[in-house]
């Protein structure tokens, strides 16, 4: 698609390219024609002699010489839309140039004939007239054209109206001049005065003046200048020549005199004379404008800051730059103070020194709150410079910047000149340091949204490791099945719950709540499972396991954390569970040879809460025979210590109902009972604690 596209606007520049060669020589032939066919006509009637070629055909071939060279500029200025105001301007005056170059170089060449008699002769006189003739008409149609462009910029439906009555007008006279038709005075003059008119309300569209800046609209009036000179030495030449022509032969044809070509060069002339003195009328507001321009760019320039800079102190540098040259200050310099980041000074065309003296001048005078944070207005500070012995500045003002209420530094800008600022200048400034504590907000705003964003991230890559930190399938065996069910409160939980086969006939389980939520609990969770791993291969009894753990967290765990756990070692030969409970929650049996429940309350205190030797005589031993049926769960406190809608906990009995209502079931089955009591009895699943739990159901 963007091929095809390409090929076709190399197309179409080609096709312009040749429709320009073609006109251009069409003019040449047509000109050349026009020279021949007149000198005949006048070789005739000198010599008395009948036309070799129609009277009318001279004529002819000027009409089509200047159709010929209208549309040749129309494609090559009118259809450039690349061409600037002032490029415009320069296509006039190189046209000019280039006609004013030849026309002097013929007329060079008549000079040096002197009064031979080729310089006098009427034949030679009407070449010359002809070549000047075609330079001149030249240089008003590249006018014309660039005068069009200017015109119509920002046009309307009205204006391309009239100027299409103007076009049409402009045909009628060319047709007039062609046929050497006749109409009354009247009507002669009604068409003059409508041209007329027509013309001055044209040239009254100068829209385009206002966006030339100074130095564009001092190219342009010498433009202009220049382009009136050509003006005036083609009407010289022109004029001097025909009238040269006429005294020999009377009824030599000046076509200089017809309509057009006068209705031609009035609108050229009218148009440039508008141009010159709108420009030259607007040149005292230029720097006015220039400079409100500037302050808008300025001001763009601080409030895009969030979207193209890559941090505050660009922001800060805007600031200091556009407020300098807002009020054409001689120096300045601006002081952030900020806890987090450290204090910033910038500073432009003054040094840090000479700063600190002037602040140190307004202290030693009591100005309070000149230039620090507690200030929180702007300040026209230049009448405590007048008592600073040796200061090159007499004028100071100074802005606060304020970021969500609070002042976080201050603006100065200095003139040597004392009253150097005005109103206009400090509500500039203002609007720029207003300006620039929104986009440092906005810009905080955002880094406090890409740090969030960037904590989910990492958030979700903890969830993802903490996932595989628990197991994806537990120990199974002919004498009991497993299953296990964990929910995080936030992203990443402190949960942890697995299981290892030791040998043949024992299988170890483990479950652990570490203290506190989050990446930390995570973080502590993995230290967990290398513990697990690595003692309960040893075939450690399980208060041993305990005190090793404890040992081993002792250098991992900060102050302040532990982990609760239980740890179990199943033995399907004596059909035993010797556990060791470290401040978890009791565990939950079903005995089903007596259809009862009841919780193992063990005495137990939990992994890192005491560091010492001492831990050895918190935790114990003990057994449970376990038969075909009995249950066992094991779960974490997020369970029992869930709340409903009005703060009461799931707590230890409505567990052990839960229990009781499927104990007959399997494991997987009494798990997804009691998750769904619990859902139930919440009225949410949206919870403040983990939950996790682990169903052992004996066969």
């Amino acid at each position: 698609m963007r091929t095809s596209g390409l090929y076709r606007d190399f197309k179409r520049v080609l096709k312009t390219k040749a429709i320009i060669r073609l006109l251009f020589l069409g003019s040449i032939i047509a000109w050349l024609v026009l020279v021949f066919s007149d000198i005949t006509v006048l070789y005739s009637e000198i010599r008395q002699l009948p036309p070799g070629v129609p009277k009318w055909l001279p004529s002819l071939m000027l009409d089509l010489f200047i159709v010929c060279l209208f549309y040749y500029y129309r494609y090559r200025i009118e259809k450039d839309e690349s061409l600037s105001f002032t490029d415009l301007l320069w296509k006039v005056f190189a046209t000019g140039l280039i006609a004013t170059v030849v026309s002097l170089v013929f007329r060079l060449g008549e000079f040096l004939l002197g009064t031979t008699k080729l310089a006098s002769d009427p034949l030679f006189k009407d070449f010359i007239y002809q070549i000047n003739l075609a330079l001149f008409l030249s240089f008003l149609l590249s006018a014309y054209t660039s005068w069009k462009r200017l015109i119509l910029y920002q046009k309307s439906k009205w204006l391309i109206r009239t100027w299409m009555v103007f076009e049409l007008c402009l045909f009628l006279t060319l047709l007039y001049d062609s046929f050497q038709l006749s109409f009354s005075t009247t009507a002669n003059t009604i068409v003059i005065i409508i041209i007329a008119l027509l013309v001055i309300v044209l040239s009254a569209n100068m829209r385009w003046v206002a966006y030339l800046n100074f130095k564009q609209k001092w190219t342009s009036l010498l433009l202009l200048l220049l382009s009136f000179f050509y003006l005036g030495y083609f009407l010289f030449t022109v004029n001097s020549t025909s009238a040269f022509i006429n005294a020999a032969d009377p009824s030599f044809q000046d076509f200089s005199s017809h309509i057009f070509n006068v209705c031609l060069l009035c609108f050229v002339m009218v148009y440039s004379i508008f141009s010159f003195l709108v420009i030259l009328f607007n040149l005292p507001t230029s720097s006015v404008f220039e400079q409100k321009l500037e302050e808008v760019i300025n001001f763009q320039r601080i409030s895009q800051s969030i979207q193209t800079e890559q941090n505050e102190e660009s922001v800060y540098n805007i600031l200091l730059e556009s407020s300098v040259s807002a009020v054409f200050a001689d120096a300045a310099w601006l002081e952030i103070e900020s806890a987090s980041n450290g204090d910033k000074f910038f500073t432009y065309k003054i040094t840090e020194q000479e700063s600190q003296q002037i602040r140190n001048h307004l202290k030693q005078n009591n100005v309070k709150g000149a230039l620090d944070q507690s200030s929180d207005k702007t300040k026209n500070l230049s009448k405590h410079l007048a008592s600073l012995r040796g200061a090159r500045f007499r004028s100071l003002i100074a802005f606060p910047i304020v970021v969500k209420g609070e002042t976080i530094g201050t603006l100065a800008l200095l003139k040597e000149l004392p009253e150097g600022f005005n109103k206009e200048m400090m509500r500039i400034v203002s609007a720029f340091a207003n300006q620039a504590g929104i986009s440092i907000e906005n810009f905080r705003l955002m880094e406090q949204a890409f740090q969030t964003e960037r904590y989910k991230e990492e958030l979700k890559i903890a969830k993802t490791v903490q996932k595989s930190l628990l197991p994806t399938k537990l120990e199974n065996d002919p004498d009991f099945e497993i299953s296990a069910f964990a929910q995080s409160a936030d992203e990443v939980g402190g949960d942890y719950y697995d299981t290892l086969r030791i040998n043949e006939n024992q299988v170890a389980l483990i479950i652990a709540d570490v203290s506190g939520k989050g990446t930390t609990a995570a973080f502590h969770m993995s230290q967990m499972k290398g513990i697990f791993h690595s003692l309960a291969q040893q075939e450690l009894e399980p208060k041993e396991f305990m005190e090793r753990a404890n040992r081993a967290l002792a250098f991992c765990l900060e102050r302040g954390s532990f982990i609760s756990a239980t740890y179990f070692v199943v033995d399907t030969k004596t059909k035993t569970i010797r556990y060791s409970r470290a401040g978890h929650c009791p565990v939950l049996y079903y005995k089903a040879s007596e259809n009862k429940t009841q919780y193992l309350k063990d005495r137990g205190t939990a992994l890192g809460m005491v560091r010492t030797r001492d831990y050895c005589r918190l935790v114990e031993n003990n057994e449970v025979q376990y038969a075909p049926g009995d249950v066992m769960v094991l779960y974490t406190d997020g369970i029992t210590e869930a709340k409903n809608t009005k703060g009461e906990e799931f707590d230890y009995d409505r567990l052990e109902g839960a229990l009781r209502e499927v104990s007959g079931k399997s494991s997987q089955e009494i798990e997804k009972h009691i998750i769904q009591r619990l859902y139930e009895f919440s009225g949410s699943t949206l919870i403040n604690d983990d939950y996790t739990s682990m169903t052992i159901k004996f066969r």
